[in-house]
C-alpha cells in the first residue's frame, strides 16, 4: 500500500471532487469565505490524518469514504458511486452495452441461459435456453454470481469472449468464441392482446429506448384492433424520466402538464407539457402499479390520474420523486446527486418524507410501513391525510398528496395461504426445481411449441401434489386435514383451502415453467391469468371509460377497498 508522502494530495482530490460535481472551477468556490473556511477545515484535518494517523492510508480510499459521507449528509436518494461499478449503472439507463446477447439466471451454482437475444451473438452461434455456462475466457464460472458473470461477458464492441456451456440435454460441452456486439436491453417485456380489444404493455424499467419500444408495442396492439389498454407498471423501479414524459404524452391532450420540476437553479423550475400527435388520445387505459413503481413510474401515473386520463388499480407506490443527476469525477466515479423534486400536475410532491442526513435504514421502514398501512387498513390511512394533501384532479375526483401515488381503487392482498407462498417465491422456487430436474423431457416436448404450450400444457396432479410437500418441506405452512387444526395466524392451512386454491398455483406453476423455456413474453400472458390485481383490473373498465370520456359531470370518486 502506498504512503502518501505529501500533504496536499488528498486535500487536492477533495477539492477536485467539489469542482467536478458542481461544474464550476475551484477559485469559484474559494471565492465564497464560507466555503473556503470549511474546505481549509477539511484540508487540515486530512492532513493531520495523513501525517499522525497509526497505520499508512491510500488517498483514493480516504477520498472515497470522504465523498461518502457527505453524500450521506444528504436525502436518502443522493448516492456516491465507485468507478468500478459506474459503467454497470450507466447500462442500465442507456438501455445497451457491449455484449453477447443472453439473458440468464443463477439458482444454484451455475448460471443457465434463459433465452439467447434475438439476433444477437449468442443465437448466431447456436447457444440455446437451458444451457450452463461452465467456464468464461477458460476459468470456470461455477460459483460465480449473476453480476460477476455478466461483468466478464461484457465489454467493449467488437471484442471477443470464451464461453463454454454444458448443455444437459445432450450431455456434452461446447466452447464458443462471440464477438461482443451493441445489445439492446428491453424494457417492454411483454405485449399481447388479452381479448379481441383489450391490449396489455408491462413496462419494467425507463431506459433510451422504451419510448421507442411503447410505441412500436401500441401500433401493433392497435393494427390487432386494440380498443383500451391494461398498462402495467408495477414492480417499475424508473429509470430515464424523459421516456415517461414521452410515453405520457402518448396519452395525453395538447398542452397539459405531465410534471413540474422545483429546485435551486432557474433551469430546474419548470413545467413538462404534452405535444400534439400522441398515438393514444382516445382509448381507455388502466395502469397497475404497487410498492415496487417508483421515479419516472410514478410521474407517468401521476400524471395520468392528475388529468383523470386513466384509472390507476393496484397499491400505493413507492414515493421517489427526487431528480437526481449524474456528475462524473475526476476518478470516473459518479456523483448521483439530488438536484430538485417532482410534483404532479395538481402540485402533489411525489417524493415521501424524510430527514436529512437521517438514518437510511429507519427511512425504508417507516416508508413500507406507511405503503403497508395504506393497503390493509385504507380507510385509516385515508382519514389520517390532512386536508391540505387532498387534491382535485381536472374533473373533480379527490386525490392525496403526502408521497407516493394512491391508485384509485386499491386490491387487497389475499391473507390466505396463497399470500403466504407468493410473497415467499415458493411457486418459482418448486418451478425452478421441478425444471431442473425434468429439462430434458420438457425441453424435448415444448421448447419450439410456445403456442401449443400456452394452449395445452397443464400442472399435474402429482406436480401439485410435489408443490405442496415442496411448500411445507421449504416454508412454515401447515397442511392440515383436521379443521379444528387451522390457524391462519400460524400458517396452518386445511387440505381443502389448499384444494381450492390448485387452480391458481397450477397456473403460476405453468406461468414459470413457460419463462424457463421461452421467456417473460410468452409467461405474462399466462401468469396474468392467476394475477388477483389483474383480474380485478380487468373488471373496472367502466371507470376507465368514464374517465376517458373526460364526463365534467361524473360523481366524484374517492378511493375503494376491496
Amino acid at each position: 500500500m502506498k504512503r502518501l508522502s505529501k500533504y496536499h494530495i488528498l486535500p487536492a482530490v477533495l477539492l477536485i471532487a467539489f469542482g467536478a460535481v458542481l461544474g464550476v472551477q475551484l477559485n469559484t468556490y474559494l471565492s465564497d469565505d464560507d466555503l473556503g473556511k470549511q474546505l481549509e477545515k477539511m484540508k487540515e484535518a486530512l492532513v493531520v490524518i495523513n501525517k499522525r494517523y497509526v497505520d499508512p492510508l491510500e488517498a483514493s480510499e480516504v477520498a472515497q469514504e470522504g465523498v461518502k459521507g457527505m453524500v450521506n449528509s444528504l436525502d436518502p436518494h443522493s448516492t456516491y458511486i465507485p468507478a468500478d461499478q459506474a459503467d454497470d449503472v450507466k447500462d442500465q439507463y442507456q438501455g445497451s452495452f457491449g455484449g453477447i446477447g443472453i439473458v440468464f439466471e443463477v439458482p444454484e451454482d451455475t448460471a443457465r441461459v434463459i433465452s439467447p437475444v434475438a439476433g444477437g451473438p449468442s443465437e448466431d452461434v447456436g447457444v440455446m435456453a437451458g444451457d450452463r455456462i461452465v467456464k468464461i475466457e477458460g476459468a470456470s464460472a461455477v460459483g460465480m454470481g449473476s453480476n460477476e458473470i455478466q461483468n466478464s461477458l461484457k465489454g467493449e464492441v467488437g471484442t471477443k469472449v470464451q464461453m463454454t456451456i454444458y448443455r444437459p440435454t445432450l450431455d456434452e460441452q461446447r466452447t464458443f468464441t462471440l464477438t461482443r456486439e451493441k445489445i439492446e436491453t428491453q424494457s417492454v417485456r411483454s405485449s399481447y392482446m388479452v381479448d379481441e380489444k383489450t391490449g396489455y404493455i408491462d413496462v419494467t424499467r425507463f431506459t433510451m429506448k422504451t419510448h421507442e419500444e411503447f410505441q412500436e408495442a401500441s401500433k401493433k396492439l392497435l393494427d390487432r384492433g386494440m380498443e383500451r389498454l391494461v398498462l402495467d407498471l408495477r414492480g417499475n423501479p424508473g429509470g430515464v424520466m424523459r421516456t415517461s414524459w414521452q410515453i405520457a404524452n402518448e396519452m395525453l391532450g395538447e398542452q397539459m402538464t405531465i410534471v413540474e420540476t422545483k429546485g435551486r437553479s432557474d433551469r430546474m423550475n419548470r413545467e413538462i407539457n404534452a405535444k400534439p400527435g400522441g398515438l393514444l388520445r382516445d382509448e381507455p387505459i388502466i395502469v397497475l402499479v404497487d410498492r415496487g413503481s417508483a421515479s419516472a413510474s410514478e410521474i407517468l401515473s401521476g400524471a395520468l390520474q392528475d388529468h383523470d386520463r386513466a384509472f390507476l388499480v393496484g397499491r400505493r407506490t413507492f414515493g421517489k420523486g427526487l431528480i437526481q443527476k449524474q456528475y462524473d469525477l475526476g476518478d470516473e466515479s459518479v456523483l448521483q446527486m439530488t438536484v430538485g423534486r417532482y410534483y404532479t400536475p395538481v402540485g402533489r410532491l411525489i417524493q415521501s418524507p424524510y430527514e436529512r442526513g437521517g438514518d437510511r435504514e429507519n427511512y425504508y421502514e417507516e416508508k413500507f410501513s406507511t405503503i403497508n398501512e395504506a393497503t390493509y387498513h385504507l380507510n385509516e390511512y385515508r382519514e389520517s391525510i390532512p386536508d391540505s394533501l387532498a387534491y382535485e384532479t381536472d374533473h373533480g375526483r379527490t386525490v392525496f398528496g403526502g408521497g407516493g401515488i394512491l391508485p384509485d381503487y386499491v386490491v387487497q392482498p389475499d391473507t390466505t395461504a396463497l399470500t403466504h407462498l407468493v410473497t415467499r417465491g415458493l411457486d418459482y422456487a418448486f418451478a425452478r426445481k421441478y425444471f431442473s430436474e425434468n429439462e430434458t423431457d420438457l425441453r424435448g416436448q415444448w421448447q419450439e411449441r410456445s403456442g401449443e404450450f400456452k394452449a395445452a400444457f397443464e400442472t399435474s396432479e402429482d406436480m401439485l401434489d410435489q408443490f405442496w410437500s415442496f411448500a411445507e418441506k421449504n416454508s412454515d405452512i401447515t397442511i392440515t386435514q383436521d379443521p379444528d387444526s387451522v390457524n391462519a395466524a400460524e400458517q396452518i392451512y386445511s387440505e381443502r383451502t389448499a384444494q381450492k386454491e390448485e387452480g391458481f398455483v397450477a397456473t403460476r406453476i405453468k406461468g414459470y415453467m413457460a419463462r424457463l423455456l421461452y421467456g417473460r413474453g410468452v409467461a405474462r400472458p399466462i401468469l396474468n391469468q392467476a394475477d388477483p390485481v389483474f383480474q380485478e383490473a380487468i373488471s373496472l373498465w367502466p371507470s376507465s371509460r368514464e374517465l376517458a370520456a373526460y364526463h365534467s359531470a361524473a360523481p366524484r370518486s374517492t378511493v375503494r377497498e376491496n
